[in-house]
């Protein structure tokens, strides 16, 4: 699992920096190394990759993302839950940190990448209409829970971190969206969110919900 001060898909973006830095610095070239530091120092920010302190309470769910909620609703989920949902959509602006966690500890029973289009992620339909990565999760106790990685704008790519079969911890990463994005968590009904519209969360941090 990728860790560290930046994360791995991080790496080549701020390489490229360097790269200028080292080109510029060698051709005397003032605004190409100002180009390289500027680049390099925005990409070492965005694919930061921080510790986070994960709750010990056995029936929180932790948020998925960083960013702020943007959706909660009531949805029908039919393609990997089939059943009544409650859904909280978490948008990350560029600014966030992009490493998405498991919400809840369990088994990855499926991930399915699905191509789409690159909307502002903030809207109700990217929801449906952009390209996205679904990861369903099974608890110990069969009850399930599904987090959906959405390109957003500016996003063309989405880094898994876990794959079916994988055994998550909540907290644990389950991978990142490149450059805006948002991330979607279907919940079953029972669940208490404890958490708003317009409200700032963590990833692996913030408990937005209670299990009923």
């Amino acid at each position: 699992m990728p860790r560290g001060v930046i994360a791995t898909p991080g790496y080549p973006f701020v390489l490229g920096g360097v790269i200028l830095v080292l080109l510029g610095w060698a051709l005397g070239s003032w605004p190409l190394t100002l180009v390289g530091l500027a680049g390099g120092g925005f990409f070492a920010y965005f694919f930061r990759d921080p510790e986070r302190v994960v709750p010990v309470d056995p029936a929180a769910v932790v948020s998925p993302a960083d960013g702020k909620v943007v959706i909660l609703d009531e949805v029908r989920e039919e393609e990997f839950l089939q059943a009544p949902a409650k859904r909280l959509a978490i948008f990350m602006n560029v600014f966030d940190v992009h490493i998405n966690r498991a919400p809840v500890s369990g088994t990855v029973v499926e991930a399915k990448h699905r191509a789409g289009e690159y909307q502002a992620a903030y809207k109700a339909e990217a929801g449906w209409r952009n390209e996205q990565r679904a990861t369903l999760l099974e608890r110990q106790d069969g009850r399930r829970v599904l987090v959906v990685q959405i390109a957003g704008l500016l996003a063309r790519r989405i880094v898994p971190f876990v794959q079916p079969g994988s055994q998550v911890v909540r907290g644990e990463r389950l991978g990142m969206i490149c450059f805006g994005s948002r991330v979607d968590l279907y919940l079953p009904p029972d669940c208490q969110i404890l958490v708003k519209v317009g409200e700032r969360v963590r990833a692996g941090s913030s408990v937005v919900a209670r299990w009923g």
